[in-house]
C-alpha cells in the first residue's frame, strides 16, 4: 500500500517538483495576468524559484516569505516578490504600501514595465496615473485598463479601446455598455459575437435580427458562433451566407443533417464536393452521403472515398464491408483484407482486429485471440484499443501459460502510461499502486505542482501565469490569441491552460485532450514532444477543489485521489453543471438522493451547487457504495453509475472471480466506460502527482523505450 500521509502544502515542494519532472510544472488553481510588451527581458523557467512555489498560497500565507525575499539584493526572485507583494497590497486596498514597492521596478524588471504601470494606477486610482499608463504603454493591451477608467468621463477612449484591442474582456465590457445606450450598433453585437467566450447566441441572434448588412466573413463569425453552442438550425442559416470554404460548407451541411433537413444537407455536401474535390472536409461529406444513402449508392460512395482520401480509406473500407456481409460474403472479406493489408494502420483496422480477438476469447480460443490481438499495439499504437488489446495480450498469455505475459504488461505500462489498462498491468505486476480491493484505503502523498512557462504567448504573459495573475494573464491572452480558428499546438495547449487558470474546467481539458486528434505530421511531432512532459498531462488532470476533497475524503476516509478522478469524470469539475436527469454539480448527486442523504445526516441547509456542500454529499454516497461491496471499489463505482440494483443482478449473473474480466461483461456500455474512465483517471492523478509512482512508470518507461515491440 502508498503510505498514508496528508497532502503537501505547495510552499514545502519544490524538490520533489523537480524530482517529479526535472522542471517547474503547472499549478492550476491559481491566480495569474497576461500581456504583449516587447522587453528584451526573457526569464526562463527556473525549478528552484523561491517565489513561484508561493503563488498557490493566499496573500496571508505567503506575506512573511514573500516579504523577507522582498529585502534582498536585486534579482528576479526580489523583483517578483515585491510585485506580488504590492499586487496582494492592493487587493487588500493597501494602496500606499503598494506604490512604496512599485517604485523603479520596472527599471530592474522591464519585462513588467506595463504591469507594474497598471499596479501604480490601481494603488492610486487617480486620472494621472491612469494616464501615465496609457503614454507610457500605449501599444500594450494592459493599457486597455485605462482607457476603460479613462472613458467613464469621456467616451472617446472607449472607443478608441474597442478599436485597438476588440478581443481585450474590457473591450467586450465596454461593448455591452455602449449597446445600452445605442442598441442597434452592429459593429458593437459583431465585436461581442466574435470575441466573447463562450460564444454569446443573445448577440448573434440579435444582430442577425437587425438586418445589419454582412460581409460573408460576418455571417462566418456568426455561422461559428451558432455552431460551437451547437446551434444547429441557426448555424445552417448563416455559413448559407458566409464565405465559400471546405469547412464552412461541411459545417453547413451537418448542421442540415443534425437539424433533420436531409434534402438541404445532401445537396450542401455535393456543392462543398463539385468547389473543393480534394478537400479532406470532402472525404467527410462522402462518409456523410453514404450513410444517408441506399446501400448500392452508398457502396459508389465510399469506393470514392477509399480512391480519393487514404486517411479516411480505413473506415470506409470497414463500412463498406459491413454493408456487403449479408449477402456476398466474399467481397465483404476481400474489402477487409484490403483494410488489413493497405491500411492497417487505420483505426477501423485495429476495431476490426480487436472484435475477431474478442470473438475467439468468447469461443475460448485464447491462442487466436492472443495472436490477433498481438499486432494492435504494435501496428496501432495511437488507437484507443491498443493498451486495451495489450493488456489482453498479457490476460490471455497467462490463460495460455506463456512466458510472455510479464512481459506484455510492462510493455503497456511503458507505452501507454496514462491509460486505465497501465494501471491494471501495474497492478498485477504487484506495484504499489493500489488494486479494487485496496484502493479506498489507500491516501497517497500527492506533490501539488508549480506553475511553469507557457509555450506560447508574449514573455511578460509566460511572467505573468508563472506569478498566479490570472486576470491580467486572461486578459492579454486574449488579445494575443489571433490564430483562434486554426491554432497552433503550442497555442491551443496555452489556450486551455489559460481556461483553466479561468476556471473553466471543462473547456480546458477539452483542449488541451484534444490535442491528440492533430493529423498533419508537423502537428503530429509538436504533440508528441508536448505529450512527453509532465506539464501536459498536469494541465490534461488537474486539481481544482483540492482543499475540499481533500477534507471530506478525510472525514469519509475514503482516498483522495479516487474521489478526484470521480469528480473529473463526472462534472470536469464544473460546480454547476447539470445532466439531462437533473444530476447536480461536481459529483452529480440527484437531487432525491441529496435529500436522502441529508435526512440521513440531519443536514438542515446545503447547495449542491457550492463544492463543499457538493463534495460532502458526494463522497457520504460514495462512502456509503463502498460499505455496501465491502470497500471493493470496482462495484462502489459501478454502483455510483448504474445503481446498487443493477450491479447486484452482475455479480448474481455472471459469477466472475477476475476483476478484469467482470468489467468487460458488464452489459451497460455506459458503465463499463465509466468505470474505466474513473480508475484510469485514478490512475493518472497517482502516476502524475505521486512521487513513488511517478519513479517506477519512468523506470519501466526507460526499460522499454518508445518504438519497443510488444514481446
Amino acid at each position: 500500500m502508498v503510505q498514508r500521509q496528508n497532502l503537501i502544502s505547495i510552499a514545502t515542494t519544490t524538490a520533489l517538483c523537480i524530482l517529479l519532472g526535472g522542471a517547474a510544472v503547472f499549478a492550476i488553481k491559481s491566480k495569474t495576468s497576461p500581456e504583449n510588451t516587447k522587453q528584451a527581458q526573457v526569464i526562463p523557467a527556473n525549478p528552484k524559484s523561491q517565489v513561484i512555489p508561493l503563488v498557490g498560497l493566499s496573500a496571508k500565507e505567503r506575506a512573511l516569505q514573500l516579504s523577507a525575499i522582498a529585502q534582498l539584493p536585486q534579482s528576479i526572485e526580489r523583483d517578483r516578490a515585491r510585485y506580488l507583494l504590492a499586487s496582494d497590497l492592493i487587493a487588500q486596498n493597501q494602496g500606499a504600501k503598494a506604490l512604496t514597492l512599485l517604485e523603479n521596478l520596472e527599471q530592474s524588471y522591464p519585462v513588467f514595465a506595463a504591469p507594474i504601470a497598471l499596479k501604480r494606477a490601481q494603488a492610486s486610482s487617480t486620472q494621472t496615473q491612469w494616464q501615465e499608463l496609457l503614454t507610457r504603454h500605449a501599444n500594450s493591451p494592459l493599457a486597455t485598463e485605462a482607457l476603460f477608467n479613462l472613458g467613464k468621463t469621456d467616451k472617446q477612449y472607449w472607443e478608441s479601446a474597442i478599436s485597438k484591442y476588440p478581443s481585450h474582456p474590457r473591450s467586450l465590457e465596454i461593448a455591452r455598455n455602449l449597446l445600452v445606450d445605442n442598441p442597434k450598433r452592429s459593429d458593437l453585437m459583431l465585436l461581442i459575437v466574435k470575441n466573447a467566450i463562450p460564444a454569446d447566441i443573445a448577440i448573434a441572434d440579435k444582430l442577425v435580427q437587425s438586418g445589419a448588412k454582412l460581409t460573408p466573413a460576418d455571417w462566418e463569425v456568426v455561422a461559428t458562433a451558432y455552431w460551437t453552442k451547437k446551434t444547429y438550425g441557426k448555424a445552417a442559416l448563416a455559413y448559407n451566407k458566409a464565405s465559400r470554404k471546405p469547412l464552412n460548407l461541411y459545417r453547413k451541411g451537418r448542421s442540415f443533417q443534425v437539424s433533420n433537413k436531409k434534402l438541404e444537407a445532401i445537396a450542401t455536401y455535393k456543392q462543398l464536393i463539385g468547389y473543393f474535390p480534394t478537400a479532406k472536409e470532402s472525404g467527410l461529406a462522402l462518409t456523410q452521403l453514404a450513410e444517408m444513402a441506399e446501400k448500392p449508392r452508398a457502396i459508389a460512395y465510399y469506393d470514392r472515398v477509399i480512391s480519393g482520401f487514404p486517411n479516411q480509406a480505413g473506415a470506409a473500407l470497414a463500412a463498406k464491408a459491413n454493408i456487403l456481409e449479408p449477402q456476398n460474403k466474399k467481397a465483404a472479406t476481400q474489402a477487409r483484407n484490403v483494410m488489413l493489408k493497405k491500411y492497417g494502420d487505420s483505426e477501423a483496422a485495429a476495431e476490426y482486429r480487436w472484435k475477431i480477438a474478442q470473438e475467439k476469447a468468447e469461443a475460448q480460443d485464447y491462442q487466436a485471440a492472443w495472436q490477433w490481438a498481438q499486432t494492435i499495439p504494435t501496428r496501432n499504437p495511437k488507437s484507443i484499443l491498443a493498451p486495451r488489446a495489450g493488456f489482453w495480450v498479457g490476460k490471455w498469455a497467462d490463460k495460455l501459460g506463456k512466458p510472455e505475459a510479464k512481459a506484455a504488461y510492462e510493455y503497456v505500462l511503458s507505452q501507454f502510461p496514462q491509460s486505465y489498462y497501465a494501471w491494471r498491468s501495474a497492478a498485477i505486476l504487484g506495484l504499489n499502486v493500489g488494486n479494487f480491493t485496496t484502493v479506498r484505503q489507500i491516501n497517497p502523498q500527492v506533490i501539488a505542482p508549480a506553475r511553469g512557462l507557457l509555450p506560447a504567448g508574449s514573455a511578460t504573459l509566460k511572467e505573468l501565469y508563472q506569478l498566479g495573475q490570472d486576470q491580467d494573464a486572461l486578459a492579454l491572452w486574449q488579445v494575443e490569441f489571433t490564430n483562434k480558428i486554426q491554432p497552433t499546438v503550442a497555442e491551443q495547449f496555452t489556450d486551455g491552460v489559460m481556461s483553466l487558470a479561468k476556471g473553466d474546467n471543462l473547456l480546458g481539458i477539452n483542449k488541451i485532450a484534444t490535442l491528440e486528434d492533430r493529423e498533419t505530421p508537423p502537428e503530429k511531432a509538436e504533440y508528441n514532444t508536448l505529450s512527453q512532459k509532465l506539464t501536459y498531462w498536469q494541465a490534461r488532470y488537474p486539481f481544482p477543489f483540492l482543499q475540499e476533497i481533500e477534507y471530506w475524503s478525510s472525514q469519509r476516509q475514503l482516498n483522495p485521489l479516487l474521489v478526484t478522478a470521480l469528480i473529473r469524470q463526472e462534472s470536469r469539475f464544473e460546480p454547476k453543471i447539470r445532466s439531462v436527469a437533473g444530476a447536480v454539480g461536481l459529483m452529480q448527486v440527484m437531487p432525491g438522493t441529496s435529500e436522502w442523504i441529508a435526512e440521513k445526516i440531519k443536514l438542515e441547509q446545503y447547495n449542491p451547487e457550492i463544492p463543499k456542500d457538493n463534495i460532502l454529499l458526494g463522497t457520504w454516497f460514495l462512502n456509503y457504495t463502498h460499505q455496501q461491496y465491502d470497500n471493493n471499489s470496482l462495484f462502489a463505482i459501478a454502483s455510483y453509475n448504474a445503481g446498487p440494483n443493477a450491479v447486484s443482478k452482475w455479480r448474481d449473473r455472471f459469477e466472475i472471480n477476475d476483476p478484469d474480466e467482470f468489467v468487460e461483461a458488464i452489459p451497460y456500455e455506459e458503465t463499463k466506460g465509466y468505470v474505466r474512465q474513473v480508475f484510469g483517471n485514478y490512475w493518472n492523478y497517482l502516476r502524475l502527482y505521486n512521487p513513488e509512482v511517478s519513479q517506477l512508470v519512468a523506470k519501466y518507461s526507460a526499460t522499454h523505450p518508445k518504438g519497443a515491440t510488444l514481446p
